[in-house]
């Protein structure tokens, strides 16, 4: 009689065990294309683990704990456990990030009514009368500004949505990476962005393709912190101690004893390719990570997004940072005792400044594009010209013509 007791507990813990496992299941892929927090998936799928576990048990047939303390002790600490880990998600949440997308480049977009993107006081000398033969245009987000107010002042006037229909749109902004892979596809016909990085490059010659970079200004490579950080400036080689793992905590460049939390970029972004250039051949640190949910996928990691700890130290370009600075909340660090301003950008003295570029591709031993295609050779003189570097300036970064 207790076997078959035992027997049919077991069949029944089964039986719930099933049934609930199934509907937790189908609640943990709605929860993930949600697009819910991670640590709200994580919290709730551990709660529900509990549960689980209470009703299988609840149904075996094995033997209860005498008394009440125990389920309630327990019981407090699942609770206790579960609202630690969604304040400290709520918290971490609240930190100011430097993101891609944080910039709301939607605010640039050419036209609009209310765009952000700068203008010329009078027309262009230049102006494409037709946007089905205008030169499909992509980049880098920190360059999506500059790149939008030559449209406006130039393209003819209309709708030039950011996120479109992907290669049939006429101006779009994918990123560095993307930006630069969509070129070497032939799916656009210029982006805006820093130099390629090496395995850029080298994905241009397997497909067969050379890159042709025209500059046209300059922006500086900022390194920041959190703006209670006591470490106004670092020298070129304490960045690269940081960055290579010799140097740890922030006691040994004249901060307080905190332990130095760097991070890092996407490989092939324009900022990351920067810090490898910085490097000059030293072994980067492994980058910080997160563990990203996908209802297909599992768990996933990918370099995290720079939050502002107190010891956290992360880099951009100087123009892109700054939307974030005008809050307080992080502080641009002087390098080698320079501010990075666009004066010093200008005159060369803050040590890490480069030129950004208008990039064509076309295959190997052929013209590029600017040879063959006259609306993208005059697009690109005039971005050379008076009236092109005055948009340069104007968006916010260094003309790299003077004149």
């Amino acid at each position: 009689m207790k076997g078959k007791r035992i027997l049919l507990g077991v069949l029944g813990a089964l039986a719930v065990g099933g049934f609930y496992g199934f509907f937790l299941f189908i609640a943990f892929v709605m929860m993930a294309l949600s697009g819910w927090p991670v640590y709200v998936q994580h919290t709730l799928w551990f709660l529900g683990a509990v549960t689980w576990l209470a009703a299988v048990f609840g149904v075996s047939g094995l033997p209860r704990p005498k008394g009440r303390q125990v389920p309630r002790v327990l019981l407090a600490l699942v609770l206790a456990g579960s609202g630690a880990v969604l304040l400290h998600g709520l918290w971490r949440d609240n930190l100011a990030t430097v993101d891609d997308r944080s910039l709301l480049l939607r605010q640039y977009e050419p036209f609009a009514g209310d765009t952000k993107a700068v203008s010329l006081d009078g027309p262009a000398s230049l102006r494409l009368e037709h946007a089905y033969d205008a030169p499909r245009l992509d980049g880098a987000t920190a360059l999506y500004p500059v790149y939008a107010a030559f449209v406006q002042a130039v393209y003819p006037e209309g709708d030039y949505p950011l996120y479109g229909a992907g290669k049939y749109e006429r101006v779009t902004c994918s990123g560095t990476v993307e930006a630069y892979q969509r070129l070497i596809r032939r799916e656009t016909d210029i982006i805006f962005a820093a130099a390629p990085s090496q395995e850029q490059l080298d994905m241009a010659a397997q497909a067969g393709m050379e890159l042709h970079l025209t500059p046209i200004g300059r922006e500086a490579f900022v390194f920041f912190v959190n703006s209670r950080n006591p470490v106004t400036g670092l020298t070129v080689e304490e960045i690269q101690g940081i960055y290579s793992g010799e140097l740890t905590d922030w006691s040994q460049v004249g901060g307080r004893h905190q332990k130095i939390r760097p991070f890092q970029r996407a490989a092939n972004s324009g900022s990351q390719s920067a810090l490898l250039r910085l490097m000059e051949g030293k072994s980067l640190l492994e980058p910080e990570e997160e563990d990203v949910i996908s209802a297909m996928d599992g768990i996933i990691r990918q370099v995290a997004s720079y939050r502002n700890y107190r010891n956290a130290i992360g880099f951009s370009f100087r123009f892109y940072a700054t939307e974030m600075v005008s809050s307080g909340e992080i502080r641009l660090l002087a390098l080698n005792g320079v501010e990075p301003t666009r004066e010093t950008i200008r005159d060369g003295s803050y040590p890490i400044s480069s030129s950004f570029y208008a990039v064509t591709a076309a295959p190997k031993g052929q013209p590029a594009l600017e040879e063959r295609n006259p609306q993208a050779a005059d697009f690109l003189r005039w971005i050379l010209s008076e009236e092109g570097q005055e948009l340069v300036e104007r968006s916010g970064y260094v003309a790299e013509r003077g004149d």
